[in-house]
């Protein structure tokens, strides 16, 4: 394929659709976003989509300016380029939306599941760069991870290797129902979700004064627990103290499996801080065999929040042939 300068990422999430034009160098040169909620109608989010998209293409001249683009999709296959079986998306069923996009823009285009995106954004630009073994999780609304081993990302026979936030880490009665459909799974505890979800049940089960009990209890966000835990308040720490020690043990878990050299954690509940990230290293410390301790870092990815898996799906495309 002939030297183009740029290429087009989308990070395609629930709620928006965030578009950049990228250079070889990782620079976002323009960048733009269309709402994702709502659009069920698939040929009219295109629409939409190739829009917003237009004047961007021509302010970097045209599409003949272009190698292709790069798309990080919640259940994308980056062997088929479809979106498939996706519970947060408007769009049900299998998405032929790589082909959809193709036709559109008439570029080649590639997409993967979007931790994979957002690893790949790590390997190429952040703080696992030069890294040919590393896991990255990503702690939004749900929990995504990415697997790199020898420097390729782990796409298993079907294009959905990879998802550890759907390891079942509680097979009791009380069990958490996850968006799956199965009930225990890692993502219902340690995303964003499941943190607001553990401060209804301490809120439930505890006497002690909170400063979340002043908000009706289905209203209560994450970001409240992490606003309450900085004040201080010693049932939000206690949250991060229980979401810290569970995402600890299973990493000490998924260290058997790969040995990774570092974990890269990313997304909002990063923001926490050490309210997360201390008990997570102290409880991975005392789970994982002797043989792995002292060898993966734990790092907090340093790209911007949306910018990351803009940035991975940009190299994916860049890795095209």
């Amino acid at each position: 394929m002939e030297n183009k300068p740029y290429v087009i990422g989308l990070d395609l999430g629930g709620t928006n659709s965030v578009f950049g034009i990228v250079d070889a160098e990782g620079h976002v040169v323009a960048s733009t976003s269309i709402r994702t909620k709502g659009q069920n109608d698939l040929e009219l989010y295109m629409d939409s989509a190739c829009a917003a998209l237009a004047p961007m293409i021509e302010q970097v001249g045209g599409t003949g300016n272009i190698k292709g683009m790069g798309i990080g999709a919640p259940n994308g296959n980056y062997y088929t380029g479809n979106i498939e079986l996706a519970p947060n998306l408007p769009w049900k069923g299998v998405v032929p939306f790589a082909k959809k996009f193709n036709e559109r823009l008439g570029i080649p285009v590639v997409l993967t599941n979007d931790a994979n995106a957002a690893a790949i954004g790590e390997m190429t630009f952040g703080v696992a760069k030069g890294m040919k073994n590393f896991i990255m999780i990503t702690l939004g609304t749900g929990v995504g991870s990415g697997i790199v081993i020898n420097g390729e990302l782990v796409y298993g026979c079907d294009g959905f290797a990879g998802e550890l936030g759907h390891v079942i880490v509680d097979r009791g009665p009380e069990a958490r129902l996850c968006g799956c459909g199965r009930k225990g799974c890692l993502e219902t505890y340690c995303s964003a979700t499941g943190v607001a979800r553990t401060a209804r049940q301490f809120l439930t089960q505890r006497t002690d004064e909170s400063e979340l009990r002043s908000i009706p209890l289905d209203d209560i966000t994450s970001k409240d627990v992490s606003i309450a835990a900085e004040h201080g308040d010693k049932l939000a720490r206690d949250v991060y103290q229980f979401t810290g020690e569970l995402l600890g043990r299973s990493c000490a878990n998924f260290t058997a499996f790969c040995s990774p050299e570092a974990y890269v954690f990313f997304g909002g509940l990063t923001k926490a801080g050490n309210l997360l990230m201390d008990p997570l290293k102290q409880a991975y410390d005392e789970n994982v065999q002797n043989i792995f301790k002292g060898k993966a870092k734990m790092l907090v990815s340093q790209l911007d929040d949306a910018q990351a898996a803009v940035l991975g799906a940009a190299a994916l495309a860049w890795q095209m042939q």
